[in-house]
């Protein structure tokens, strides 16, 4: 077991390797969680960057790459382009996608999301893939793909499915020697929170 000390040590010994692709990624994506909480539309252009560059970073920079947490990354991008139309729709009276809570048919659906893309990344991972984190891999993006899904709908719901993402991919991405990826799932961990409180108290506000 690893001493504070050589954690420590770890960690600094990494930053010092951290690429431009992984500055980028971490700089752009933490404003687009910043635009997320504020309920921003910015939450889209801002992330489409972070997760092409996050893409290259797992699929080409990782050894063994991380197979799923790429293959995430480009999900994203197709979802954020999904979102930015849906957060931009308008009706008669406002927006087509205020903040709102699940009802039972999307919050069956958004679980049913969940452990089903667990449940074939893990099968993927494990039988076609030299992945050796193939658990905690395929639950980071099991979990993020709900997300992701409730996040284009503005539900509130999608910052609980962020916090258990991020929880997970904390300790993945100290394991494969991400650092700066690590602060940066620890700060999304954070604002996560934040967002949840604060999406909750805009909707309580309105009602």
């Amino acid at each position: 077991m690893l001493t504070l000390q050589q954690i420590y040590e770890q960690f600094i010994a990494d930053i010092k390797l951290t690429r431009w692709q992984e500055w980028g990624s971490t700089i752009t994506q933490i404003a687009s969680v910043w635009y997320a909480r504020k309920n921003n539309v910015l939450v889209y252009p801002t992330g489409i960057i972070g997760v092409l560059l996050a893409a290259y970073v797992y699929f080409i920079i990782s050894v063994p790459p991380l197979y799923a947490d790429a293959s995430l990354n480009i999900y994203y991008f197709i979802m954020s382009v999904y979102g930015w139309y849906n957060w931009t729709k308008k009706k008669e009276y406002g927006l087509q996608y205020p903040i709102s809570w699940c009802n039972k048919n999307e919050l069956g659906s958004g679980i049913f999301l969940f452990l089903a893309s667990w449940g074939i990344l893990y099968y993927v991972l494990q039988n076609f893939t030299n992945s050796n984190t193939p658990f905690l891999d395929s639950l980071v993006s099991g979990s993020a793909v709900t997300a992701m899904w409730w996040m284009a709908k503005r539900k509130i719901e999608n910052w609980l499915a962020w916090i258990v993402s991020n929880i997970v991919a904390i300790p993945l991405n100290f394991y494969k020697g991400f650092m700066l990826f690590t602060l940066m799932y620890i700060l999304f961990l954070l604002m996560a929170w934040m967002g949840y409180i604060a999406w909750k108290k805009e909707i309580k506000n309105k009602s």
